[in-house]
Protein backbone atom coordinates (compact mmCIF):
# COMPACT_ATOMS: atom_id res chain seq x y z
CA UNK A 1 0.00 0.00 0.00
CA UNK A 2 1.35 3.23 -0.87
CA UNK A 3 1.77 6.33 1.70
CA UNK A 4 -1.91 7.63 3.52
CA UNK A 5 -2.40 11.61 2.77
CA UNK A 6 -4.48 13.01 5.49
CA UNK A 7 -6.74 15.81 3.06
CA UNK A 8 -9.34 15.15 1.10
CA UNK A 9 -9.07 15.28 -2.61
CA UNK A 10 -11.60 18.31 -3.52
CA UNK A 11 -13.02 17.12 -6.69
CA UNK A 12 -16.62 14.97 -7.01
CA UNK A 13 -17.67 11.75 -6.89
CA UNK A 14 -18.89 11.40 -10.55
CA UNK A 15 -21.63 9.10 -11.36
CA UNK A 16 -23.51 10.85 -14.06
CA UNK A 17 -25.09 10.04 -17.41
CA UNK A 18 -23.42 13.43 -18.55
CA UNK A 19 -26.28 13.73 -20.94
CA UNK A 20 -29.32 13.50 -17.99
CA UNK A 21 -27.68 14.44 -14.33
CA UNK A 22 -28.48 12.27 -11.88
CA UNK A 23 -31.56 13.20 -9.47
CA UNK A 24 -34.87 11.59 -8.66
CA UNK A 25 -37.94 10.38 -10.35
CA UNK A 26 -35.67 11.31 -13.90
CA UNK A 27 -37.93 7.95 -15.30
CA UNK A 28 -41.65 10.17 -14.53
CA UNK A 29 -42.15 12.22 -17.81
CA UNK A 30 -42.10 16.03 -17.71
CA UNK A 31 -45.99 16.52 -17.89
CA UNK A 32 -46.61 14.34 -15.05
CA UNK A 33 -43.82 15.91 -13.10
CA UNK A 34 -45.22 19.19 -13.48
CA UNK A 35 -48.25 17.61 -12.17
CA UNK A 36 -47.39 16.39 -8.86
CA UNK A 37 -44.44 18.31 -8.03
CA UNK A 38 -44.34 22.09 -6.94
CA UNK A 39 -40.63 22.08 -6.43
CA UNK A 40 -39.16 19.84 -9.14
CA UNK A 41 -36.21 17.72 -7.42
CA UNK A 42 -32.48 19.19 -8.04
CA UNK A 43 -29.41 16.92 -9.40
CA UNK A 44 -27.35 16.16 -6.88
CA UNK A 45 -24.61 13.51 -8.64
CA UNK A 46 -22.13 16.32 -9.33
CA UNK A 47 -22.31 17.51 -5.75
CA UNK A 48 -19.45 18.23 -3.18
CA UNK A 49 -21.81 18.60 -0.27
CA UNK A 50 -21.41 15.43 2.39
CA UNK A 51 -25.23 16.13 3.59
CA UNK A 52 -26.96 16.84 0.56
CA UNK A 53 -25.71 13.59 -1.22
CA UNK A 54 -26.25 11.29 1.95
CA UNK A 55 -29.76 12.51 1.55
CA UNK A 56 -30.19 12.25 -1.68
CA UNK A 57 -29.03 8.01 -1.20
CA UNK A 58 -32.72 7.42 -0.61
CA UNK A 59 -33.45 3.61 -1.33
CA UNK A 60 -30.06 2.01 -1.63
CA UNK A 61 -30.60 -1.30 -3.70
CA UNK A 62 -28.06 -4.31 -3.38
CA UNK A 63 -27.02 -6.65 -5.74
CA UNK A 64 -24.81 -9.98 -5.46
CA UNK A 65 -21.24 -9.31 -7.61
CA UNK A 66 -21.87 -12.13 -8.87
CA UNK A 67 -24.53 -11.93 -10.59
CA UNK A 68 -23.95 -12.30 -14.70
CA UNK A 69 -25.25 -9.03 -15.85
CA UNK A 70 -24.24 -7.07 -13.20
CA UNK A 71 -23.16 -4.27 -15.46
CA UNK A 72 -26.58 -4.10 -17.78
CA UNK A 73 -28.66 -4.76 -14.65
CA UNK A 74 -27.06 -1.51 -12.79
CA UNK A 75 -27.61 0.49 -16.10
CA UNK A 76 -31.43 -0.97 -16.14
CA UNK A 77 -32.01 -0.19 -12.19
CA UNK A 78 -30.63 3.33 -13.15
CA UNK A 79 -33.12 4.01 -16.03
CA UNK A 80 -36.22 2.85 -13.57
CA UNK A 81 -35.01 5.71 -11.05
CA UNK A 82 -32.76 3.68 -8.70
CA UNK A 83 -30.02 6.33 -7.68
CA UNK A 84 -27.98 4.13 -5.13
CA UNK A 85 -26.65 0.89 -5.69
CA UNK A 86 -24.36 -1.48 -3.85
CA UNK A 87 -22.76 -3.79 -5.33
CA UNK A 88 -21.83 -6.74 -2.51
CA UNK A 89 -19.00 -9.23 -1.96
CA UNK A 90 -20.29 -9.87 1.64
CA UNK A 91 -23.28 -12.20 2.41
CA UNK A 92 -24.46 -12.57 -1.18
CA UNK A 93 -21.56 -14.39 -2.25
CA UNK A 94 -20.51 -17.67 -1.50
CA UNK A 95 -16.89 -17.92 0.09
CA UNK A 96 -15.23 -19.99 -2.84
CA UNK A 97 -16.46 -17.28 -5.16
CA UNK A 98 -15.11 -14.46 -3.71
CA UNK A 99 -12.24 -13.78 -5.92
CA UNK A 100 -14.16 -13.83 -8.94
CA UNK A 101 -17.07 -11.49 -7.33
CA UNK A 102 -14.10 -8.82 -6.77
CA UNK A 103 -12.72 -9.15 -10.02
CA UNK A 104 -16.47 -8.58 -11.52
CA UNK A 105 -17.11 -5.72 -9.18
CA UNK A 106 -14.02 -4.19 -10.83
CA UNK A 107 -14.61 -4.76 -14.51
CA UNK A 108 -18.42 -3.89 -13.85
CA UNK A 109 -17.03 -0.17 -12.75
CA UNK A 110 -14.43 0.07 -15.45
CA UNK A 111 -17.06 -0.85 -17.98
CA UNK A 112 -19.41 1.71 -16.38
CA UNK A 113 -16.69 4.62 -16.16
CA UNK A 114 -15.84 4.21 -19.90
CA UNK A 115 -19.64 4.26 -20.82
CA UNK A 116 -22.19 6.41 -21.90
CA UNK A 117 -24.85 4.93 -20.05
CA UNK A 118 -26.10 5.89 -16.83
CA UNK A 119 -25.29 4.44 -13.63
CA UNK A 120 -26.37 5.66 -10.00
CA UNK A 121 -23.99 6.43 -7.25
CA UNK A 122 -21.97 3.31 -7.05
CA UNK A 123 -20.71 1.70 -3.70
CA UNK A 124 -18.85 -1.64 -2.72
CA UNK A 125 -19.78 -3.82 -0.05
CA UNK A 126 -16.59 -5.76 0.85
CA UNK A 127 -15.76 -8.29 3.46
CA UNK A 128 -13.32 -6.75 5.12
CA UNK A 129 -10.41 -3.55 5.20
CA UNK A 130 -8.28 -5.38 2.22
CA UNK A 131 -10.58 -6.06 0.31
CA UNK A 132 -10.77 -1.52 -0.28
CA UNK A 133 -6.93 -2.29 -1.68
CA UNK A 134 -7.54 -4.85 -3.83
CA UNK A 135 -10.62 -3.30 -5.56
CA UNK A 136 -8.98 -0.02 -5.95
CA UNK A 137 -6.14 -1.66 -7.65
CA UNK A 138 -8.20 -3.29 -10.28
CA UNK A 139 -10.04 0.37 -10.96
CA UNK A 140 -8.71 2.22 -14.52
CA UNK A 141 -11.46 4.57 -15.86
CA UNK A 142 -13.80 2.53 -13.66
CA UNK A 143 -12.87 4.87 -10.79
CA UNK A 144 -15.25 7.35 -11.79
CA UNK A 145 -17.97 5.04 -11.55
CA UNK A 146 -17.03 4.22 -7.55
CA UNK A 147 -18.54 6.42 -5.02
CA UNK A 148 -17.38 4.23 -2.11
CA UNK A 149 -17.58 1.31 -0.29
CA UNK A 150 -19.37 -0.02 2.81
CA UNK A 151 -18.31 -1.49 5.47
CA UNK A 152 -20.00 -4.53 7.37
CA UNK A 153 -19.54 -5.37 11.08
CA UNK A 154 -18.33 -2.35 12.07
CA UNK A 155 -17.21 -1.72 15.52
CA UNK A 156 -14.55 -0.40 17.18
CA UNK A 157 -12.12 -2.96 16.63
CA UNK A 158 -12.18 -2.71 12.81
CA UNK A 159 -13.09 1.04 12.63
CA UNK A 160 -9.60 2.17 12.40
CA UNK A 161 -8.12 -0.25 9.55
CA UNK A 162 -11.55 0.30 8.17
CA UNK A 163 -11.24 4.18 7.80
CA UNK A 164 -7.65 4.14 6.79
CA UNK A 165 -8.54 2.05 3.29
CA UNK A 166 -10.95 5.24 2.51
CA UNK A 167 -7.60 7.48 2.51
CA UNK A 168 -5.46 4.85 0.21
CA UNK A 169 -8.49 4.81 -1.87
CA UNK A 170 -9.22 8.37 -2.09
CA UNK A 171 -5.06 9.22 -2.84
CA UNK A 172 -5.39 6.20 -5.49
CA UNK A 173 -8.56 7.85 -7.48
CA UNK A 174 -7.48 11.27 -7.03
CA UNK A 175 -11.07 12.29 -5.38
CA UNK A 176 -12.64 12.12 -2.38
CA UNK A 177 -13.86 8.19 -1.48
CA UNK A 178 -16.83 7.70 1.00
CA UNK A 179 -17.56 5.08 3.41
CA UNK A 180 -20.36 3.87 4.67
CA UNK A 181 -20.30 1.80 7.79
CA UNK A 182 -22.91 -0.95 8.53
CA UNK A 183 -23.35 -1.37 12.77
CA UNK A 184 -24.65 -4.75 13.51
CA UNK A 185 -21.98 -6.08 15.52
CA UNK A 186 -22.97 -8.13 18.91
CA UNK A 187 -20.83 -5.61 21.11
CA UNK A 188 -23.02 -2.65 19.86
CA UNK A 189 -26.08 -5.01 20.32
CA UNK A 190 -26.08 -5.81 24.23
CA UNK A 191 -26.82 -3.65 26.65
CA UNK A 192 -24.07 -4.25 28.62
CA UNK A 193 -21.04 -3.14 26.25
CA UNK A 194 -23.11 -0.96 23.96
CA UNK A 195 -22.69 2.43 25.68
CA UNK A 196 -19.21 2.18 25.54
CA UNK A 197 -18.80 0.76 22.36
CA UNK A 198 -20.80 3.86 20.76
CA UNK A 199 -18.48 5.90 22.70
CA UNK A 200 -15.45 4.38 20.69
CA UNK A 201 -17.02 4.66 17.44
CA UNK A 202 -18.15 8.02 17.66
CA UNK A 203 -14.56 8.89 18.38
CA UNK A 204 -13.28 7.15 15.46
CA UNK A 205 -15.84 8.03 13.05
CA UNK A 206 -15.06 11.77 14.14
CA UNK A 207 -11.81 11.77 13.03
CA UNK A 208 -12.50 11.23 9.16
CA UNK A 209 -16.07 12.70 9.65
CA UNK A 210 -15.33 13.96 5.46
CA UNK A 211 -15.16 10.39 4.26
CA UNK A 212 -18.26 9.23 6.29
CA UNK A 213 -20.93 9.30 3.86
CA UNK A 214 -23.65 7.75 6.21
CA UNK A 215 -24.47 4.80 8.61
CA UNK A 216 -26.07 1.98 7.73
CA UNK A 217 -28.30 -0.07 10.15
CA UNK A 218 -27.78 -3.91 9.97
CA UNK A 219 -31.09 -5.04 11.41
CA UNK A 220 -30.76 -8.14 10.23
CA UNK A 221 -27.61 -9.33 11.82
CA UNK A 222 -29.02 -7.30 14.95
CA UNK A 223 -32.48 -9.76 15.22
CA UNK A 224 -29.74 -12.70 14.67
CA UNK A 225 -27.77 -12.09 18.25
CA UNK A 226 -31.30 -13.41 19.57
CA UNK A 227 -32.18 -16.03 17.13
CA UNK A 228 -35.03 -13.61 15.65
CA UNK A 229 -36.16 -12.63 12.48
CA UNK A 230 -39.12 -10.13 12.24
CA UNK A 231 -42.33 -11.28 10.44
CA UNK A 232 -43.58 -9.15 7.61
CA UNK A 233 -47.07 -8.45 9.67
CA UNK A 234 -44.36 -6.32 12.03
CA UNK A 235 -42.18 -3.39 11.67
CA UNK A 236 -38.32 -3.34 12.85
CA UNK A 237 -40.33 -1.07 15.67
CA UNK A 238 -42.12 -3.72 17.07
CA UNK A 239 -38.89 -5.79 17.87
CA UNK A 240 -38.02 -4.33 20.70
CA UNK A 241 -34.33 -5.05 21.41
CA UNK A 242 -33.77 -4.34 18.01
CA UNK A 243 -35.52 -0.67 18.21
CA UNK A 244 -33.61 0.12 21.61
CA UNK A 245 -29.87 -0.53 19.68
CA UNK A 246 -31.62 1.78 17.14
CA UNK A 247 -32.79 4.52 19.30
CA UNK A 248 -29.04 4.61 21.00
CA UNK A 249 -27.45 4.73 17.59
CA UNK A 250 -29.43 7.79 16.61
CA UNK A 251 -28.91 8.85 20.06
CA UNK A 252 -24.94 9.14 19.54
CA UNK A 253 -24.59 9.57 16.00
CA UNK A 254 -27.72 11.50 14.21
CA UNK A 255 -28.22 14.76 16.35
CA UNK A 256 -28.62 17.69 14.36
CA UNK A 257 -26.05 19.85 16.45
CA UNK A 258 -22.82 19.36 13.85
CA UNK A 259 -21.70 16.31 15.38
CA UNK A 260 -24.19 13.89 13.84
CA UNK A 261 -24.27 11.69 11.02
CA UNK A 262 -27.08 10.78 7.66
CA UNK A 263 -28.43 7.40 9.40
CA UNK A 264 -30.09 5.03 7.36
CA UNK A 265 -32.83 2.74 7.78
CA UNK A 266 -32.56 -1.03 7.60
CA UNK A 267 -33.60 -3.52 4.91
CA UNK A 268 -37.22 -4.76 4.75
CA UNK A 269 -36.92 -8.18 3.16
CA UNK A 270 -40.39 -9.30 2.17
CA UNK A 271 -41.77 -8.76 -1.44
CA UNK A 272 -44.34 -11.65 -2.10
CA UNK A 273 -48.04 -12.53 -0.93
CA UNK A 274 -48.60 -14.34 1.82
CA UNK A 275 -51.28 -15.61 4.21
CA UNK A 276 -52.17 -12.39 6.97
CA UNK A 277 -52.45 -13.20 10.76
CA UNK A 278 -53.25 -9.07 10.96
CA UNK A 279 -55.00 -6.42 8.67
CA UNK A 280 -53.23 -4.64 6.66
CA UNK A 281 -51.28 -1.61 7.75
CA UNK A 282 -53.01 0.44 4.79
CA UNK A 283 -56.14 2.83 5.45
CA UNK A 284 -58.45 2.35 2.50
CA UNK A 285 -60.15 5.76 2.54
CA UNK A 286 -56.88 7.68 1.07
CA UNK A 287 -56.85 5.18 -1.75
CA UNK A 288 -60.45 5.39 -2.83
CA UNK A 289 -60.45 9.10 -2.95
CA UNK A 290 -58.40 8.74 -6.23
CA UNK A 291 -60.14 6.04 -7.31
CA UNK A 292 -56.92 3.31 -6.65
CA UNK A 293 -58.52 0.72 -4.54
CA UNK A 294 -57.23 -1.78 -6.84
CA UNK A 295 -53.83 -0.21 -6.61
CA UNK A 296 -54.02 -0.76 -2.66
CA UNK A 297 -54.31 -4.20 -2.92
CA UNK A 298 -51.38 -4.45 -5.46
CA UNK A 299 -49.36 -2.96 -2.62
CA UNK A 300 -50.91 -4.95 0.30
CA UNK A 301 -50.33 -8.25 -1.88
CA UNK A 302 -46.73 -7.21 -1.93
CA UNK A 303 -46.27 -6.93 1.63
CA UNK A 304 -45.34 -3.35 0.70
CA UNK A 305 -47.75 -2.02 3.03
CA UNK A 306 -45.45 -2.93 5.92
CA UNK A 307 -42.77 -1.50 4.50
CA UNK A 308 -44.98 2.01 4.00
CA UNK A 309 -45.12 1.75 8.21
CA UNK A 310 -41.94 1.27 8.78
CA UNK A 311 -40.25 4.13 6.60
CA UNK A 312 -42.73 6.65 8.11
CA UNK A 313 -41.24 4.96 11.86
CA UNK A 314 -37.96 5.59 10.25
CA UNK A 315 -38.83 9.14 9.90
CA UNK A 316 -40.19 10.18 13.24
CA UNK A 317 -36.97 8.11 14.58
CA UNK A 318 -34.43 10.55 12.98
CA UNK A 319 -33.35 8.12 9.90
CA UNK A 320 -33.43 9.31 6.38
CA UNK A 321 -33.22 6.38 3.48
CA UNK A 322 -33.47 2.83 3.80
CA UNK A 323 -31.53 -0.35 2.57
CA UNK A 324 -33.54 -2.61 0.06
CA UNK A 325 -32.92 -6.06 -2.11
CA UNK A 326 -35.82 -5.91 -4.19
CA UNK A 327 -36.18 -3.12 -6.67
CA UNK A 328 -40.32 -2.97 -6.48
CA UNK A 329 -39.13 -1.51 -2.99
CA UNK A 330 -37.09 1.62 -4.27
CA UNK A 331 -40.41 3.69 -5.73
CA UNK A 332 -42.00 3.56 -2.34
CA UNK A 333 -39.41 4.63 -0.51
CA UNK A 334 -38.26 7.70 -3.16
CA UNK A 335 -42.84 8.40 -3.38
CA UNK A 336 -42.60 8.92 0.77
CA UNK A 337 -39.25 11.05 0.90
CA UNK A 338 -40.84 13.89 -1.25
CA UNK A 339 -41.64 16.85 0.93
CA UNK A 340 -45.41 17.31 1.31
CA UNK A 341 -46.23 20.99 0.22
CA UNK A 342 -47.62 21.24 3.89
CA UNK A 343 -44.22 20.47 5.38
CA UNK A 344 -42.16 22.74 3.13
CA UNK A 345 -45.14 25.65 3.93
CA UNK A 346 -43.92 24.98 7.58
CA UNK A 347 -40.65 24.85 6.71
CA UNK A 348 -40.32 27.94 5.34
CA UNK A 349 -42.02 29.83 7.49
CA UNK A 350 -39.69 28.77 10.40
CA UNK A 351 -36.38 29.77 8.47
CA UNK A 352 -37.84 33.08 7.38
CA UNK A 353 -37.52 34.30 10.73
CA UNK A 354 -34.44 34.05 13.35
CA UNK A 355 -35.87 35.57 16.64
CA UNK A 356 -38.02 32.92 18.22
CA UNK A 357 -41.79 32.94 18.58
CA UNK A 358 -44.67 30.79 17.84
CA UNK A 359 -47.16 30.90 14.76
CA UNK A 360 -49.92 29.08 13.43
CA UNK A 361 -48.94 27.06 9.98
CA UNK A 362 -50.68 28.41 6.85
CA UNK A 363 -52.52 25.31 6.65
CA UNK A 364 -54.03 26.22 10.44
CA UNK A 365 -53.80 23.06 11.91
CA UNK A 366 -50.57 23.06 13.72
CA UNK A 367 -48.60 25.78 15.91
CA UNK A 368 -44.65 26.29 13.89
CA UNK A 369 -42.53 26.90 17.37
CA UNK A 370 -39.50 28.78 15.28
CA UNK A 371 -36.55 27.56 17.41
CA UNK A 372 -37.21 24.43 18.43
CA UNK A 373 -38.60 23.13 14.82
CA UNK A 374 -35.69 24.58 13.13
CA UNK A 375 -33.60 21.93 12.69
CA UNK A 376 -36.36 19.87 11.35
CA UNK A 377 -36.73 22.57 8.84
CA UNK A 378 -33.25 22.85 7.67
CA UNK A 379 -33.36 19.04 7.44
CA UNK A 380 -36.70 19.47 5.60
CA UNK A 381 -35.28 21.95 2.94
CA UNK A 382 -32.35 19.43 2.21
CA UNK A 383 -34.88 16.56 1.51
CA UNK A 384 -36.65 18.87 -0.92
CA UNK A 385 -34.04 19.45 -3.07
CA UNK A 386 -33.01 16.33 -3.39
CA UNK A 387 -36.44 14.66 -3.75
CA UNK A 388 -38.64 17.94 -4.90
CA UNK A 389 -41.99 19.01 -3.02
CA UNK A 390 -45.95 18.12 -4.04
CA UNK A 391 -48.26 20.50 -5.44
CA UNK A 392 -51.33 21.14 -2.72
CA UNK A 393 -53.66 18.48 -2.56
CA UNK A 394 -50.87 15.14 -4.33
CA UNK A 395 -50.51 12.69 -2.43
CA UNK A 396 -48.61 9.77 -1.57
CA UNK A 397 -50.53 8.05 -3.29
CA UNK A 398 -50.82 9.85 -6.50
CA UNK A 399 -46.66 9.46 -6.45
CA UNK A 400 -47.09 5.89 -5.90
CA UNK A 401 -49.15 5.56 -8.67
CA UNK A 402 -46.87 7.59 -10.88
CA UNK A 403 -43.71 5.37 -10.18
CA UNK A 404 -44.56 1.96 -9.06
CA UNK A 405 -46.47 1.63 -11.74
Amino acid sequence: MTAIITTCPETTPVSLDKRQPLKHFRQVPGPEMRLLFHRLPEPFGDTLDRGTLAMALGATLYVPATRADLSATIVRRAKSGVCSMVIDLEDAVADDEVEFATEQAAVTLNELGAGKDPYPLLFVRVRDAAAVAEIVDLLGAGGQALTGFVFPKFDSRSAAEYLATLEYASERLGRNVFGMPVLESPALVHRQTRDHELHLIEDVLAAHRDRVLAVRIGATDMCSTFGIRRDRDLTIYDVRVVADVIADIVNYLGRADGTGYTITGPVWEYFADHERMFRPMLRTSPFAEVDAVPFREHLVSRDLDGLLREITLDRANGIQGKTVIHPSHVAVVHALSVVTHEEYSDALDILRVDVGGVAASEYRNKMNEMRPHRSWANQTMLRARVFGVTNKGVSFVDLLKAVAS
